[in-house]
């Protein structure tokens, strides 16, 4: 069997379209139309079905492409290595992620891997939207606050988020620990909410965990921005729920004040994740090992 077919029907799987795996490949799309029915028939097997965007492999493509990755992958390594003396990282990788959590952690984390030759094209946004861009191909890894459901996707756990309910000291002058401690959510009553949404999904995990409820008030200030929201509870316009490391400077600095201290603070937990298959290449393999050290040691 040519090993050129078995290239071109790995490209299109893992890109899910034709189209795309014609981009990656620089070959034309009708070239690859013609390589796959030439696979089709030497397999006996039909591997994709035609979808209006893009293509489905079956399950005998699915069952070829998990047992044929790991050796093509390990082949393209040694002739990029040894051949043509190409370090691997040296590829481009597509990364997704939360805003604020890929420009203060993820991405400072890497400038080493970039100075070797990493090329990183990143983008921004909520998970569910960046799990279904992983889904459809347009990413190689994700790192999503929602846990991966999705058949054909792995999520590894990358990092949890510690939540710190803060405001303006004067807020916490008004608000005592003592007094949140005995009454609860009520003791918080009339106190304006800053949030990134009208959902307010930090601020219904907070009440969730530390309240056993849910908030009854809606925000008075909603911003889609985790940076702006801190620097709405700095001003004063009212208190909200962040992740500790993007308020950690602040709270060092008092301009925020955390108003409670729960003996078991909220965590939740942020995944990586990639498509079944993809770690047998060697950069995405790479950065998915380095993304998981390095988060170990984000404070």
């Amino acid at each position: 069997m040519d090993l050129t077919l078995l290239r071109t029907f790995l490209a299109v799987h893992r890109a899910g379209s034709f189209t795309r795996a014609s981009a990656s490949l620089g070959l034309s799309q009708p070239a690859i139309t013609a390589q796959m029915r030439t696979l089709e028939k030497q397999v006996g097997k039909q591997l994709f079905e035609r979808l209006p965007r893009g293509v489905a492999p079956t399950g005998p493509a699915d069952e070829l492409a998990r047992r044929l990755a790991p050796h093509l992958d390990a082949i393209e390594e040694i002739a990029a290595r040894e051949v043509r003396g190409v370090d691997s990282l040296r590829r481009t990788v597509h990364l997704g992620g939360p805003t604020e959590l890929t420009a203060l952690r993820v991405l400072p984390s890497l400038s080493d891997l970039v100075r070797r030759g990493l090329r990183l094209r990143v983008t921004l946004g909520p998970g569910d939207v960046l799990l279904a861009g992983l889904a459809a191909a347009r990413h190689d890894l994700v790192i999503s606050d929602v846990r991966p459901r999705t058949r054909g996707i792995v999520g590894t756990p990358l990092t949890d988020e510690e939540y710190v309910l803060i405001g303006a000291p004067h807020w916490a002058a008004r608000l005592p620990q003592s007094r949140i401690l005995a009454q609860g959510p009520a003791a918080l009553e009339g106190v304006p909410l800053v949030g990134e949404a009208e959902e307010q999904p930090l601020i219904r995990r907070y009440w969730s965990t530390v309240f056993d409820t849910k908030p009854t008030a809606p925000a008075a200030v909603t911003v889609p921005d985790l940076r702006a929201v801190l620097e709405c509870v700095r001003s004063g316009h009212g208190i909200a729920v962040l992740p500790r490391y993007l308020c950690a400077e602040a709270l060092d600095r008092r301009a925020v004040v955390a108003l409670l201290e729960p003996e078991l603070p909220p965590l939740h937990t942020v995944f990586l994740a990639v498509r079944e298959g993809t770690l047998s290449q060697p950069h995405i393999a790479h950065l998915h090992g380095e993304l998981i050290a390095r988060a170990a040691r984000w404070a």
